[in-house]
């Protein structure tokens, strides 16, 4: 089957039909029924003759089918909506962005997989342009000249008919460490998975001038073992993306074609990153702190359960903590959920004012109190929700991203201030 694409939005259903382009063939949903196996996915879930997607956005790719997950909050194409989610992605990932070549822009309008593989080769190509770095090894081998260490023992084993050989252990420097296996069996992972013709001669060309590296074993272990310092720093960003690619890709072992790759965010935390980048590179004066835990609960012996904010601003004396979710509140107003998540934080982490931030077509901005029990009115605890607006009509590629994220500091920077006069209305 020729390679294709099919592009959903998040909480969308794919099945197998005759009738429908963007269709399953039953091949690709026996992989993904495999790839979910008994405890599932969170990123999609199983239906009759299909699969149901949730709030996870991104890549998935079943042999040469390519799904794509995106967003949607409002209005648009699905070409702008993965315009916006590339340049989420590239906002709080781990990509440069300083420069854009014609193959980056060839590459930004196929698919978000390619995406993370150009940032890839991207790194790699740096890092064998400035040299890939070299280590210390030793290493035991059958050799025709004696250096080193002679191991008697392993010897009369080996060589008892070999006279003119010697097995010895001695010390080498070359490239042949776990930075650049690593580096050598993602390539090989990219050439395998790759469908996009702008980027296979640019994986011949590095595999090509790349030394042959044993094939390794990888688990979330070998990247544990990772320790970076000043002279192996420049490869962070590539060990990121290898990682992401080499544990996420699950061979199919049955017919050997279907292969899964699967490159998954949660949308709900790429837009607490992005809402916490926008507000720490655009809100001058304040501290900005993500993510501060909180124990609030625990069980004798185990563990204690943690609070966690998305957002923390501490700003001339006053603390306002921020909780983001990608949703459209019904009726434009929070769940109930999302109001008790609220009024944990603003009793757990004493704050001031208590702001839950949603996206949303239309700009807007409640104010209102939770009840403080015992106390006279005008002290109640301060809780507003906002609504970041998100116009689509008003994308442009070149220049939307860095307006909206300065739109996001500026209306939340606006709302972290004096307390109003109290006016009754309360959650």
């Amino acid at each position: 089957m020729n390679k294709r694409t099919i592009t959903v939005f998040e909480y969308e259903s794919i099945r197998v039909t005759d009738i429908n382009v963007d269709s399953l063939s039953r091949t690709e949903l026996e992989a993904l029924q495999r790839h979910s196996g008994e405890d599932g996915v969170p990123y999609y879930s199983l239906i009759h003759n299909g699969v149901k997607f949730s709030e996870y956005v991104g890549v998935i790719q079943v042999g040469k089918l390519t799904i794509e997950v995106l967003p949607k909050i409002d209005r648009g194409s699905k070409e702008q909506w993965k315009e916006i989610l590339v340049d989420m992605l590239k906002k709080v990932g781990p990509f440069d962005v300083t420069s854009t070549s014609e193959t980056s822009l060839k590459v930004k309008r196929n698919n978000i997989l390619d995406l993370y593989l150009e940032a890839f080769l991207n790194q790699v190509q740096i890092i064998m342009h400035q040299g890939l770095l070299k280590k210390y090894g030793k290493v035991e081998a059958n050799s025709t000249s004696l250096k080193g260490k002679f191991l008697f023992q392993k010897h009369i084993v080996t060589n008892i008919v070999h006279k003119e050989r010697f097995f010895v252990k001695y010390t080498t420097f070359d490239p042949n460490h776990l930075l650049n296996q690593l580096l050598y069996k993602t390539l090989h992972l990219i050439k395998m998975v790759n469908t996009n013709q702008t980027l296979s001669s640019r994986v011949n060309s590095l595999l090509l001038n790349f030394p042959e590296m044993p094939d390794i074993r990888v688990s979330e272990t070998t990247f544990e073992k990772i320790v970076y310092s000043r002279k192996n720093e420049h490869y962070r960003q590539s060990m990121l993306i290898s990682r992401l690619l080499l544990l996420n890709y699950f061979p199919d072992i049955n017919s050997g074609r279907n292969h899964v790759m699967a490159i998954m965010f949660d949308m709900n935390l790429l837009w607490e990153r992005f809402v916490y980048q926008s507000l720490k590179k655009y809100i001058i004066g304040a501290q900005i702190e993500p993510q501060a835990n909180k124990p609030y609960w625990k069980l004798s012996g185990k563990r204690s359960v943690n609070l966690r904010p998305d957002v923390i601003i501490l700003k001339d004396g006053a603390k306002y903590v921020l909780d983001t979710k990608w949703k459209l509140p019904y009726g434009n107003k929070p769940s109930h959920a999302d109001l008790q998540q609220m009024y944990a934080y603003t009793k757990y982490f004493d704050s001031d004012h208590t702001i839950l931030c949603y996206p949303g077509a239309d700009e807007d901005f409640i104010d209102g109190y939770f009840h403080n029990e015992g106390i006279a009115k005008g002290n109640d605890y301060r809780c507003s929700v906002i609504r970041l607006k998100f116009d689509i009509n008003q994308y442009d590629p070149q220049k939307f991203m860095a307006f909206w994220q300065m739109d996001i500091a500026e209306r939340i920077n606006g709302y972290c201030g004096p307390k109003p006069p109290y006016n009754g209305d309360v959650f």
